[in-house]
Formats: structure tokens, sequence, C-alpha cells
């Protein structure tokens, strides 16, 4: 995205020249004839006034080309230079198990996480975000980036029916943990969040092992445990007519979810209604504070080159066109 701006544009009021050169033209128009020397070759003196014409239109001309080249007209872009070393990385490891569809939540917690998620990013435009989404698996959906637009969309467009269904909450930590390993970032964070317990099958890392990789990279874990406590409609399978729902209970692995905050010396919060979670993600907002100064770089074009070059072409035209004409009248 260019943007267009003179840099001094305050060279326009010298436009205020032209009103008396105009006054001096005008008043020249009411005067009745033109004098001009008696020869043989005035026989064609009508072809002369066209000439005339030119030669005062030029003059507006280099002066305009000059007076704009001298406000200097320019398009610039702006890009920020962001010191990764003293930033935070932070990394969103999202479950999207179907039960993340239950309607504790309104309209359902998946929908009411995504909007205070996409919230939580536009509140740290200094920080990079990734994003892990786990079922029985774990994927990088969005690498480490400062695109927070990409994050933000995966977020909102993330599909539940991927992936076999499942909560493996280690594998997910895992993920999110390993690409957070290069970081240089001066803090390194996780906000893992769940809705249920760790599948006793399937995870290829133990969430006690992933919490002991996190310690050992100097990365702290933020666990939330989302859901109410008691019952939920929840989905249990779908169709072709859509998700067919039952009364659940509630069920997290809340032992676990603190283990890991502990041994990552971060911290685990229940997540019992949106109003809670909105306070837990501004607390978090809070804890980790980002104290980067952000220069931004600007990239100039400049186009008074081009005036410049329109008002010595008109000079030469002009001088062409005085000479034409007195060899005329000579």
């Amino acid at each position: 995205m260019f943007d267009f701006e003179f840099y001094s544009p305050w060279f326009f009021l010298l436009f205020l020249v032209f009103i008396p050169l105009l006054f001096k033209d005008l008043s020249q128009k009411k005067r009745k004839g033109i004098k001009v020397p008696t020869t043989k070759k005035m026989n064609g003196s009508s072809g002369i006034l066209p000439v005339l014409f030119l030669l005062k239109l030029s003059k507006y001309i280099i002066l305009s080309a000059l007076i704009i080249a001298m406000a200097r007209p320019r398009t610039f872009s702006v890009s920020q230079d962001r010191d990764e070393t003293k930033g935070i990385d932070i990394m969103l490891a999202v479950d999207v198990s179907l039960s993340m569809l239950s309607k504790d939540f309104e309209p359902d917690r998946y929908e009411v996480l995504k909007n205070i998620a996409v919230d939580f990013i536009n509140k740290r435009p200094n920080d990079r975000f990734g994003l892990v989404k786990y079922k029985m698996e774990a994927f990088l959906k969005v690498p480490l980036t400062f695109d927070h637009d990409a994050v933000k969309e995966e977020i909102v467009n993330m599909n539940q029916r991927e992936m076999v269904d499942g909560t493996s909450v280690g594998d997910g930590l895992a993920v999110a943990v390993n690409h957070l390993m290069k970081s240089k970032a001066k803090s390194k964070v996780v906000i893992l969040m769940t809705d249920g317990v760790n599948s006793p099958v399937g995870n290829l890392f133990p969430p006690e092992i992933a919490a002991v990789l996190a310690k050992d990279n100097h990365i702290k874990v933020y666990c939330i445990g989302i859901g109410t406590n008691g019952y939920a409609l929840m989905p249990v399978t779908y169709d072709e007519f859509g998700y067919i729902y039952d009364e659940r209970e509630v069920s997290i692995d809340e032992n676990m979810l603190r283990e890991i905050a502990a041994t990552t010396d971060g911290k685990y919060y229940r997540a019992d209604s949106e109003s809670k979670l909105q306070e837990i993600y501004a607390e978090i907002n809070k804890l980790e504070k980002t104290d980067i100064n952000v220069s931004r770089m600007y990239n100039y074009d400049e186009y008074f080159r081009l005036f410049l070059w329109i008002a010595l072409g008109m000079l030469v035209f002009d001088a062409i066109l005085r000479w034409v004409l007195y060899k005329f009248l000579s």
C-alpha cells in the first residue's frame, strides 16, 4: 500500500504570482490590435496569434511545473522494523475436538474462544503469534509471524471435522514447544486450551513429557480449561443434517493442566463462562508485558524530477517559438 504526499506544500503559495500575470494578460486582450513591425511578411499576421497564445500559455506551464517540483510530490510506503529478541513469541495451542461445539457457552465454546483469542491478538501488535490445532493429532497451522491477520483468519476458519476426533493435549503442547525452541525472543509463551481429558491412547508425547520439554527451553505455559461445571449439550456425532447433540457431563483433567502450568512456571485457569474467559485473557495480557520500541521505515519515491523535465521541455519549446516568431517578424 502506497500513500502520496507533498513534502513542501507551502510552495503552492507561489501560485499567487499567477494573479498579477493573469490580470496583465487579460488586460492586454482588451487592447485594440497588436503592435507588430510592418514588413512584407506580415501579410500572414493572422498566423501569429496562435504562436503568441502558446507563448503566454508556456510561461504558466513552466511556472506550474517548477512550483510543483519544489513542493516535492512523492509516494511512500511504511514498514515496521521490530527487534525479535525483545518481543514475546506466543503460540496458541487450540483443542478443536467436537466437544468444543458444546452449548454451555453461547453459541458454543469455540465461537466464544475464537472471538476472545482474536481480540487478544489485536491487543498485542508487537508480538509474534503462531497457531497449533490438535485433536487426536496436532498440526502447526501458522508458524510464528507478525502477520496477525493470517493467524486470526486461521482461527476463525478452523474446521472441527478435520482429523480424527480425540484430545491429545501432550501432542498439541509438544508441537507448540517445538516451534518455539529456536526463538530468540526474551519471553516464549504457550497458551494451551482444552475442554476435555487427555486421550489415553494415540499420544506421541505424554503431557508431562511435553511440559518438561517446555521447561527445558524456558517456555512458559498458560493452561485454560474451557467448560462449565456440571452438564452441557455436546455434539456426539454428525450426519447429513448436521451435528447430533446429547447432554453429557463436563470433564476436564484439571490436575494435568495444573501440573503442566506448575512445571513451566505458568498458570492454570478454569473458564466456566464467556466473561471468565475474557478475564483470563486480560490477565495473561497483563502478565506478559511487551516493552519494545518499533521503528518505522519509510520508503520514498520522488517525482519532482518529472516536473523539472516538463519545465525544461517547455523552456526549449518556448525558445523555439520565440526564434520562429523572431525570424518571421525580421
